[in-house]
């Protein structure tokens, strides 16, 4: 999973790894995770890239206006596994999850968070969102302040 700012392109771009994946039958899903059907005016701010489309932070949001689209964790741990399985002939049970910077903390909350992952990988990852001083706002927005709900 990629970092803010970034979308589905970026890992694809700079991984380099569509080669070792072909050669060794390895189907790797690089999803955007950019919160859905965004209609106000805090995603429309271009000024603060904490927010909106290549924001989801891996979460799901619970406060509004956020909580209608942000549900960026089920999207990664339910709704996204059961399309690859619907579509790609796959091993549902052989699934792994990396990712680098905020897509790091995003795979090691999806791994800790839910069940049935093989292994996890984070590179760089914002491991303690809440306490870090980088995120305090999307802590405010996303969920009214609530530090465990981003935990």
């Amino acid at each position: 999973m990629s970092g803010l700012t970034c979308n589905q392109d970026n890992a694809v771009q700079k991984s380099g790894f569509a080669q070792y994946a072909q050669k060794h039958g390895i189907a790797m899903i690089f999803p955007d995770t950019s919160p859905r059907g965004l209609d106000f005016a805090e995603v429309n701010d271009n000024t603060n890239w904490k927010f909106g489309y290549g924001a989801g932070h891996y979460c799901n949001a619970t406060a509004g206006p956020w909580k209608e689209n942000f549900k960026m964790f089920d999207y990664v741990t339910k709704e996204l596994p059961a399309l690859v399985a619907d579509f790609f002939p796959v091993d549902p049970k052989a699934k792994s999850v990396m990712g680098h910077s905020m897509g790091g903390n995003g795979a090691l909350v999806v791994a800790m968070k839910s069940s049935g992952w093989v292994s996890c990988s984070a590179f760089s990852p914002l491991a303690n969102p809440s306490e870090s001083g980088f995120c305090g706002d999307v802590l405010q927005n996303f969920f009214g302040g609530d530090k465990a709900a981003f935990e």
